[in-house]
């Protein structure tokens, strides 16, 4: 279209410059009058005014698809930025994913090697279970055999214990660490008689009542219920020793004490050197 349009302009041009030359030639030779010379100029002005429509003519179309052009280039344009956009969105989401995965990749390779760790130790749980009930069964005859040479305080009861803790262990149906239980449960018992202040009631091997009173594991002593009467045990010879009166209320106060019914205080009691 810019090639027509020069086109024409250099055509009016050169039709400008023969129209001039020709009215010069026909005043030169006077044959033509001043009417026809206007003729002539009013016709090349209809001609030239004709082409100068069509050339505007031209220019206003050029302006209407530049204007489309520019229309459809702005379009384009906002798509462009709306797919730039989206992409940068999800670019962005893209990397979060990554480090998300790279984040559960960490996780689950720490939990295979856990749970590796754990079949290791599952193995091991699997040998020490068959290793408990013997280690249980030596534990019993242990505690066993230092009640047997313990003193004799609450015989019957712990021996009992030790009863129900070995018919326990023949149970098939008792875990092993129920059976470990038992066990150092029975051991906890044995040990809390060491630290504490007991009483009840019990027969000489005359057929006498008497209150018994267990110090731990210092001393065990009686005392009848009358008062007038009391003694120690002596584990030299597995026998009842009798103390004088001195000690009679010594004992008695030892025996409120287990019962709560008097606070806890000194008491002056007899013990064999090496005991203690």
């Amino acid at each position: 279209m810019l090639k027509y349009f020069v086109a024409k302009s250099f055509y009016y041009e050169q039709f400008t410059v023969n129209i001039v030359e020709l009215l010069r030639e026909i005043l030169m030779k006077s044959k033509f009058n001043i009417m026809h010379i206007c003729m002539i100029v009013s016709m090349s002005g209809l001609l030239f005014s004709s082409d100068m429509e069509s050339v505007l003519e031209v220019g206003r179309d050029n302006q209407l698809l530049s204007a489309k052009s520019q229309d459809n280039i702005d379009a384009t344009e906002r798509k462009t930025d709306k797919i730039v956009n989206e992409w940068k969105a999800v670019s962005k989401q893209v990397e979060g994913l990554k480090l998300y995965n790279e984040q559960k990749r960490i996780q689950i390779q720490a939990q295979l090697d856990l749970m590796d760790k754990l079949d290791e130790q599952l193995v091991q749980v699997v040998v020490m279970q068959r290793q408990i009930p013997p280690l249980a069964q030596r534990m019993l005859e242990s505690l066993e055999s230092f009640i047997a040479l313990d003193t004799p305080f609450r015989i019957e009861e712990r021996q009992n214990r030790i009863d129900l803790v070995r018919s326990s262990l023949a149970k098939p149906k008792v875990t092993a660490s129920e059976q470990v239980r038992q066990v150092l449960e029975a051991y906890n018992i044995e040990a809390e008689y060491g630290r504490k202040i007991d009483t009840y009631e019990s027969t000489l091997k005359d057929g006498t009542v008497v209150n018994i009173l267990v110090i731990g594991r210092i001393g065990m002593f009686y005392q009848t219920k009358d008062e007038q009467s009391s003694g120690r045990w002596n584990n030299d010879t597995n026998s009842w020793d009798e103390l004088s009166g001195t000690y009679r209320k010594p004992i008695r106060n030892g025996i409120r004490m287990a019962k709560k019914l008097a606070p806890t205080d000194m008491l002056m009691m007899p013990v064999i050197k090496g005991e203690v």
